[in-house]
């Protein structure tokens, strides 16, 4: 067998299965009216685990600039994600004791869902964000946002500029770079002595134990266990001193790190029991993983199975949010239009759109209201608690929500 693919850590040849899950689009390319009866292309989602290191990952099919350039998620439309970025920056600020002559950068910084809160706390405050669309977004703000990937060359351009950072955070960015080894290069250069750096992004713990696997797309490149992200940040020169986890994108970790050198933090006893943790589950060894497809497809068939028994009862279903996760989900299970009328969503840049693959169209959540559909799929399942306190008026017709993830549950 030829070798197609080698690790973007270690270089190894892939040769290991994790889940295969077909072919899907890009799943933040919205088909628009316009181009409704072209063609989209598809690319696989074929994920493989590393075995030397045991880094899950997606190879590159599709390059970060075709994929981030016009990018449609904009973080400012998800009321939990923006209350978890100020009880962030309420928890830093102290912990780390910024302040006025402090600096904070903070990468993949969308549209200035987090930052906003650092600079109304007078801290000077740095966005690095790809997609232009949605750093002008943060730039109406009033939030300094400059426009470019970030690796070793956006990182000494940075320092140069503007110095280097006592704080550099990034919340669900580790996953979205093909050359991790470049990215956190990058951090290093960027990173003052004795600053902290803090990651956040969606353990691969919760994504193999609770099904999760609607988060493999083609902005994701990796999928990270807490052991794996320690080889890849000592290999540049860092290390994580404390780990917590937090419960965004379905449970993810935030590790704090900082230079490698004598006299820095000590190692919380978090850190430790993570580590420990992940051995006793089996996350240090190949066969750990070789199992997950199966319950992959376990999922799609509950899931079919119960939209095909509504249909035929002549039950009337649509769904809410048009999340990246929706694009895996809908396409690996074959879903469209003639199980799912239509799906709603905040956001204004989505709306009068169609999902990708599906071409199931992208409403006004008004339209929930005017149709009172007896199923409510929420797509966001992460987010199922917002969204169902959002449309509590489903219950006025007794209609009910289908989350699909972890296990198929009919809420009423």
């Amino acid at each position: 067998m030829s070798i197609r693919h080698v690790c973007r850590f270690c270089a190894n040849p892939l040769t290991h299965t994790f889940v295969d899950l077909g072919t899907s689009p890009l799943c933040q390319r919205h088909v628009t009216p316009d181009n409704f009866e072209s063609a989209e292309p598809f690319y696989p989602l074929h994920v493989y685990v590393c075995e030397k290191c045991l880094l899950i990952q997606l190879p590159e099919y599709v390059s970060p600039k075709e994929i981030f350039t016009d990018y449609a998620y904009f973080s400012s439309f998800v009321d939990t994600l923006v209350n978890h970025g100020r009880e962030y920056v309420e928890m830093i600020i102290p912990r780390l004791g910024l302040g006025p002559a402090s600096r904070v950068v903070e990468i993949a910084s969308n549209d200035g869902y987090l930052l906003q809160h650092f600079v109304k706390a007078g801290i000077p405050a740095l966005g690095i964000e790809p997609a232009a669309n949605v750093a002008e977004a943060a730039l109406k703000k009033g939030i300094p946002t400059i426009v470019k990937f970030f690796g070793q060359e956006t990182a000494r351009q940075v320092a140069s500029e503007y110095g280097q950072a006592d704080l550099i955070l990034g919340n669900s960015v580790l996953p979205h770079v093909p050359n991790i080894n470049d990215f956190v290069a990058g951090i290093k250069l960027l990173l003052k002595p004795g600053g902290v750096i803090t990651l956040e992004y969606q353990h691969l713990k919760n994504q193999m134990e609770l099904n999760q696997f609607d988060t493999i797309y083609h902005e994701h490149f990796s999928y990270l266990s807490f052991l794996t992200s320690e080889k890849i940040l000592a290999a540049q020169g860092l290390t994580i001193f404390h780990v917590e986890e937090v419960s965004t994108h379905g449970g993810s970790l935030r590790i704090f790190a900082t230079h490698s050198q004598p006299g820095g933090p000590a190692i919380s006893d978090r850190v430790i029991e993570m580590r420990d943790r992940e051995v006793r589950a089996g996350f240090d060894r190949l066969d750990h993983y070789t199992t997950y497809g199966h319950r992959v497809a376990e999922v799609k068939w509950k899931l079919l199975e119960f939209l095909i028994s509504a249909k035929r009862a002549g039950k009337r279903i649509a769904a809410y949010g048009a999340p990246g996760k929706s694009a895996t989900l809908l396409n690996f299970c074959g879903i469209r239009t003639d199980f799912i009328d239509y799906t709603v969503d905040r956001s204004p840049h989505k709306q009068g759109n169609f999902l990708p693959g599906t071409r199931i169209p992208i409403l006004h959540p008004d339209r929930i209201q005017e149709t009172r559909p007896d199923y409510l799929l929420i797509l966001p399942w992460n987010l199922k608690d917002e969204i169902m306190k959002q449309t509590s008026y489903l219950r006025q017709w007794g209609g009910k929500w289908v989350v699909p993830i972890p296990e198929l549950a009919i809420v009423e």
